[in-house]
Formats: C-alpha cells, sequence, structure tokens
C-alpha cells in the first residue's frame, strides 16, 4: 500500500509553540507527532459532533409516535414509487 504524506504548515505566537513543545516533551512525543494527534482527536470530535442528533425529551417522544403511526405516502411519493416500479420491472 502507497501513502502520501502530506504538509500541514501553520504560524503560531511563540508562547503557543513553547508550550506545544512542552507539552509534548511530557509526553514523550515529537511534536509533529503531538500536534497531529491533537488535531486529527480534535477533527474526530468535530466530525461525530456533526453526525449526532439530539433531541429533547419532548422531541423524543413526538418522533417514536411518529415512528409507531402507519405510513401514509403524500401523493408526490406514491407517484414516485409507483414510477420506480414500473421502470425497474
Amino acid at each position: 500500500m502507497t501513502t502520501t504524506a502530506a504538509r500541514l504548515d501553520l504560524r503560531l505566537d511563540s508562547r503557543d509553540k513553547e508550550r506545544i513543545a512542552k507539552a509534548a516533551a511530557l509526553r514523550g512525543m515529537a511534536v509533529s507527532a503531538f500536534v497531529r494527534d491533537a488535531v486529527l482527536r480534535e477533527a474526530e470530535t468535530a466530525i461525530a459532533a456533526d453526525a449526532l442528533v439530539t433531541l429533547s425529551a419532548q422531541e423524543s417522544r413526538r418522533f417514536l409516535a411518529a415512528l409507531d403511526e402507519p405510513f401514509h405516502p403524500n401523493d408526490r411519493l406514491r407517484q414516485a414509487m409507483e414510477d420506480a416500479v414500473r421502470l425497474t420491472n
């Protein structure tokens, strides 16, 4: 398997760079590895938060009640389903 290395450059205040270097040293890691791990961890958090839907108790009850109701397609969906059946037969 071939992997391509990509670069990511950023500018930091010298104090921020010193703090990052100190934290990396405390973990026994190279600065680049420390930054990569931290950024990837934050990226996963952001991606997961985007995929997560949180409902209030009232919204949860309404959602579950809607799932319990029988399915009644509107006219436009009914027409689309009929067209799909015609196209696949």
